[in-house]
């Protein structure tokens, strides 16, 4: 059984097992990966249809704890723990929540001290108990005088028993928020705050990274001096050595074995054989940012912004890169369809990563372009329960879309004259 610390606005855990406020999912996640032999059994919950809608979960079933994430930032807004016979809990050293005692009003008082009266929450039919950072649930007695109204008392101090915990950053639950990446769940990495695509006209150029990391120098200032952040600009033509001063050695290297959609390109490059040297990706994957290198050249070719959504194959691999892409549809003049009250626009849409992809599409390509499927399995196992995905073209980028309407991810090619 888990036994855990309790520190109000910031964490839950013990010495090698802490979930924290502000940390990304993925940490989550790896963390409960590494002690898969004592929290065995985890849920992800989320909205299927639109993903944005609803928290991201994940839900320790047998410890009876659950981590809210926020939908777009994913990162960890409120620890809650729903089912308090299931792990141990102590504040301050002390334990104040057992399996065999579950904590009452008194004890909690005891252990967190004076605050306001709990206040009646009717859609949980509780009394909360609020802390600055931290809440307690209490069932509420219900005396029901008449059809019309409910008259809810708070039981005795010694009777009234806590049925949930949960820790926050704010004044109350409902006041909730999601922090910013905190310095200590950065561990040596580099992080985007935000990501814009350079574009000419209708070309692209390159991206402008926004990036977030903790300074090397050791001081004893403020918490806030040791995140530091700079920008960077990648352009298409850039050198393998260029790439690495612009943002560092990336999390890993993988070289393309194979390009199924090579049949959708010219005759003359279909007839490449296999013998060939491979062309080559850094991946950022703390950055949501892939690199494709030629394999000739030795320079960037290919840019690839991923979105994390659930439901994704590829989903927790990358965190999400939050993008701007500016469209103008002035300058896409090649299209019958288009109309003239489309045309006149001048004021670029601005495509980010929790845009819908009907809006966009209707504003760029209209409504008869019909999409590429495309069919994800693994070597490994040959179903892939999230379905296929879509990808649509418009000038230099692909937009691969799932069946949800989001969009998972976006490349950015190079056209060579």
């Amino acid at each position: 059984m888990l036994e855990l610390e309790v520190i109000p606005e910031r964490s839950l855990g013990c010495e090698n097992c802490v979930f924290k406020l502000g940390m990304p999912f993925s940490q989550a996640v790896s963390i409960l990966q590494k002690h898969c032999r004592v929290i065995n059994s985890v849920e992800v919950i989320y909205v299927e249809n639109d993903p944005l809608a609803g928290d991201l979960t994940l839900r320790l079933t047998g410890d009876g704890i659950r981590l809210v994430f926020d939908p777009f930032a994913q990162r960890l807004k409120i620890i809650e723990v729903y089912d308090m016979t299931k792990v141990r809990l102590k504040y301050s050293g002390m334990i104040f929540c057992a399996p065999d005692s579950s904590p009452t009003r008194e004890q909690i008082d005891l252990s967190f001290g004076a605050t306001r009266p709990p206040e009646y929450e009717p859609t949980q039919q509780a009394f909360i108990l609020s802390f600055r950072g931290i809440s307690f649930s209490f069932p509420a007695a219900i005396n029901k005088n008449s059809a019309e109204q409910c008259n809810p008392h708070f039981p005795n101090r010694n009777a009234a028993v806590v049925a949930k915990m949960s820790v926050y950053s704010g004044n109350s639950l409902s006041d909730a928020k999601v922090l910013e990446l905190p310095w200590h769940c950065y561990n040596g990495g580099v992080y985007t705050s935000s990501l814009d695509v350079v574009r000419d006209n209708s070309k692209t150029v390159g991206v402008q990274v926004h990036l977030m990391f903790e300074g090397v120098e050791s001081s004893s200032s403020a918490v806030g001096s040791r995140i530091q952040s700079d920008v960077r600009t990648v352009c298409f033509g850039n050198t393998v050595q260029d790439v690495l001063s612009l943002l560092g050695a990336p999390t890993r290297v993988f070289y393309k074995a194979e390009d199924k959609m090579r049949i959708h390109a010219p005759p003359d490059q279909q007839s490449r054989r296999a013998s060939d040297r491979s062309d080559y990706f850094y991946n950022y994957l703390t950055l949501g940012l892939d690199i494709l290198f030629d394999a000739v050249t030795q320079r960037a070719k290919k840019f690839v912004l991923h979105t994390n959504y659930p439901g994704h194959y590829d989903f927790n691999v990358y965190y999400r890169c939050f993008f701007k892409i500016p469209l103008s549809k002035a300058n896409n003049l090649e299209s019958d369809y288009q109309s003239a009250s489309l045309l006149d626009q001048t004021e670029p849409m601005i495509v980010h990563a929790a845009s819908k992809w009907e809006g966009i599409h209707e504003y760029i390509l209209g409504p008869e372009s019909r999409p590429i499927v495309l069919n994800r399995s693994s070597s490994f196992n040959a179903t892939n329960p999230f379905g296929p995905t879509y990808c649509y073209g418009y000038q230099d980028m692909i937009f691969e879309v799932m069946m949800n309407g989001h969009i998972a991810s976006v490349t950015l090619y190079q056209i060579t004259d």
